[in-house]
């Protein structure tokens, strides 16, 4: 259904004038027309462009002039950011759809849509019509290389503005080969889709390698805690991939203990440091242990992962919790911040990746390609360091390091005592002018309910 509906809309952006190498916005939730879209784009060869929901017309307008797109596929509710976009961008046409689209009549509405509503907008396309309209039709289908690009996915990179990452074809299908792979993925499992399918977690780690293995994506319109946990129980989800905050989030959600997730067998975090205070309470709460991983968008989602079975040691310096080993085919140093010369283990300095997962380079962006990117290493900007056994932990952010004094703190060394104590959901660490000292440290923390008013 899904490959009919996809040559339909091809057969319509054809006719709009796309071609092999054109680059198509889509400015979409976790919502079928995703999908449907996202494989019409590269039936004909085009790039796809995801864009986050949330970003307002000053954002669009940088996307859609850097990319050069000329088709912008968005819902209905973000059509007052898009529809200024016509006459200062390269912009020819705008479809929109609305979320309730493809949900079935008879299904009641979730909470997250209930303020949901269809529109129709003078001089866009209608999604469903354009579908119905090209139903059938023909069109000339490309002819895909694994060097080509797939998505040019924006970033902040490693340091400054906003930049298109080239995800190649064949980024895409060695990312999710490698998570096939990496968690033992069979025609049983069911990816419970928490991040967005714009970001280079969801379209790799949940749609490429839900593609790559051939069994269902269970996807909602964005995350809401009691939705993705009422959802788990009722389609028996059993493997979720996403950054430590969704854990928090079921965790700490009053319907938690009301839900059954027991089918939930394959649990991995990403984006964002993992403390083991967390890790372990929520693993005294389900029996459940969370792995650990590493990727960027520039590394189209996977790079340093923890392998499904294996439990992180904890570092005895920092009592932090590694990000894994590097995956097949991929060699990753620590090296040092100032000269780039690699360090032995235990010493700390910038991590630097390279495989085929790499990104060739930025769009358009030669100097930054040549800042990120060295004989094919990846300057990641994160700071880290490898111990003997050849586990990688991360410490920090370049831009992060605080300076105290002259001495050099860590937010994350941090964080991690933080963490350590029961009352702390979620903390925080950033410098802040010091008269005296230049810098000095100051900590945001949220506590658990538990601890709420104590």
């Amino acid at each position: 259904e899904l490959d009919s509906l996809a040559s339909s809309m091809a057969a319509g952006l054809s006719d709009l004038g796309v071609k092999k190498g054109d680059r198509v916005i889509l400015q979409l939730q976790n919502i079928p027309q995703f999908l449907i879209a996202l494989n019409a784009c590269w039936k004909l060869g085009a790039i796809v462009v995801p864009l986050n929901p949330m970003y307002k017309e000053r954002e669009l307008e940088f996307y859609c002039n850097d990319s050069g797109a000329e088709v912008f596929i968005t819902m209905e509710s973000c059509y007052p950011e898009v529809r200024g976009l016509l006459n200062k961008t390269p912009l020819k046409w705008i479809i929109t759809t609305s979320e309730l689209d493809f949900l079935p009549s008879e299904y009641p509405i979730p909470s997250v849509l209930k303020t949901s509503k269809k529109e129709k907008f003078e001089g866009t396309q209608d999604l469903m019509n354009f579908l119905s309209k090209y139903e059938g039709a023909r069109f000339a289908e490309s002819k895909l290389r694994p060097q080509e690009v797939a998505y040019l996915t924006y970033t902040s990179g490693t340091t400054g503005p906003p930049k298109g990452a080239m995800n190649t074809h064949g980024n895409v299908v060695f990312g999710a080969h490698t998570y096939r792979m990496a968690w033992d993925l069979n025609k049983e499992d069911r990816i419970l889709a928490v991040a967005p399918f714009f970001h280079v977690t969801g379209s790799i780690a949940q749609l490429a390698t839900a593609s790559s293995v051939g069994i269902p994506v269970i996807a909602f319109f964005r995350f809401e805690p009691g939705e993705v946990l009422r959802l788990t129980e009722k389609w028996q989800a059993s493997v979720i991939v996403g950054p430590l905050t969704v854990f928090i989030g079921l965790l700490d959600h009053p319907d938690f203990k009301k839900r059954d997730i027991s089918s939930l067998k394959k649990m991995i975090s990403g984006g964002a440091p993992v403390a083991e205070g967390f890790v372990n309470r929520f693993e005294q709460a389900t029996d459940k242990y969370i792995h650990n991983g590493y990727g960027l968008t520039e590394t189209t989602s996977p790079s340093i992962i923890t392998p499904l079975g294996l439990r992180d040691p904890v570092d005895p310096d920092t009592n932090a919790f590694p990000i894994g080993f590097p995956i097949p085919s991929t060699i990753a140093k620590i090296a040092d911040v100032e000269t780039g010369v690699e360090l032995p283990p235990g010493e700390v300095g910038e991590i630097i990746i390279k495989g085929p997962t790499v990104v060739p380079g930025y769009w358009n962006n030669p100097e930054e390609t040549a800042n990120a990117i060295k004989d094919g290493w990846l300057y990641t900007g994160d700071v880290g360091k490898m111990d003997e056994d050849g586990w990688f932990y991360i410490v920090d952010r370049k831009k992060d390091l605080i300076n105290a004094s002259g001495y050099k703190v860590w937010p994350r060394d941090v964080e991690d005592v933080l963490y350590m104590h029961p009352a702390v959901k979620e903390a925080c660490v950033v410098g802040v002018p010091d008269l005296y000292r230049g810098e000095t440290v100051k900590a945001f923390v949220t506590l658990t309910e538990s601890y709420k008013g104590k």
